[in-house]
């Protein structure tokens, strides 16, 4: 896609973090920008700091883990602006902690944002962008984690590996259908955003009770994804990673960083066939 003024984007986990650099770079573009997201307040006011650059901007409060109202998004953004071309499913959570110590609870709310956001997001979508014809573009955000296992994050990288496998399924099934709609996995490093607070979003129904799954694993993770998010690459980056990949209807949009390199250790263990190699990302 190399025209985007005048086009309908929507972007899931849009308040914030990597979700709204990409509102923010397709506002600057010239795009009708559609936000979602679970956090009311943020939301209201990302709409209104759009809406000043002159976007045309339509906010929708939604929980990407349940269909109907990833169903309800799509209707509320054709029904504003007749069309849908981008579709960013990028809503996402994190926690950490031992694979068999971690509540069930701390299983469903990852999944349910960070991989079923993604199937609801396409199903809902991917419909709609082939019965319109024309150019169309899915971006799921999965992460380097995709690409890597680390100890103490099983649950994150489950469900970032699942994004990663869904993505190039519908990639190849777009392709032999002769589609123009394209797909991109957006798989970054370490981002500047709020994901270490993920935790003020979790619902009701799936908060735990206080000490569950709770240890030093859990706190070493924690503490580690704190800081690198502190350190962490500006979103802003990301999206302009995004928007190039668009242009250039590629696929993968990766880190270059250590988490790169480790991905190629994984890769080698595959290969190879041998045990896997624990190949923490380092410095850059």
């Amino acid at each position: 896609m190399k025209e985007f003024k005048g086009r309908t984007a929507v972007v899931t986990g849009a308040a914030s973090g990597i979700g709204r650099a990409l509102a923010d770079c397709f506002a600057g573009q010239g795009m009708r920008v559609v936000l979602a997201d679970v956090e009311p307040g943020a939301l209201a006011a990302a709409k209104r700091e759009l809406e000043r650059t002159g976007c045309e901007v339509l906010a929708v409060e939604t929980d990407v883990s349940r269909a109907e109202q990833v169903e309800a998004l799509a209707q509320r953004a054709l029904d504003a602006f007749g069309g849908v071309h981008i579709v960013c499913n990028n809503a996402g959570v994190f926690t950490g902690g031992l694979s068999w110590e971690a509540p069930v609870a701390d299983y469903e709310w990852v999944l349910g944002v960070n991989l079923w956001g993604v199937i609801h997001g396409i199903r809902t979508f991917v419909p709609i962008l082939l019965a319109q014809g024309g150019e169309g573009h899915v971006v799921n955000t999965a992460s380097m984690a995709a690409l890597t296992t680390m100890p103490y994050a099983g649950i994150y990288h489950m469900s970032k590996h699942a994004v990663l496998a869904l993505s190039e399924c519908l990639h190849h099934e777009l392709t032999l259908r002769g589609s123009q709609v394209r797909v991109s996995a957006l798989c970054p490093e370490l981002v500047a955003t709020h994901i270490d607070q993920a935790e003020r979003n979790r619902p009701a129904h799936l908060r735990t009770d206080p000490g569950a799954g709770a240890g030093p694993e859990r706190d070493l993770v924690n503490q580690a994804i704190k800081t690198g998010v502190a350190g962490g690459t500006p979103p802003a980056k990301i999206a302009q990673r995004v928007l190039d990949a668009i242009r250039e209807e590629r696929f993968y949009v990766l880190s270059q960083d250590g988490w790169r390199r480790s991905s190629e250790v994984r890769s080698e263990d595959v290969r190879l066939a041998r045990n896997p190699t624990l190949a923490p990302p380092g410095p850059a």
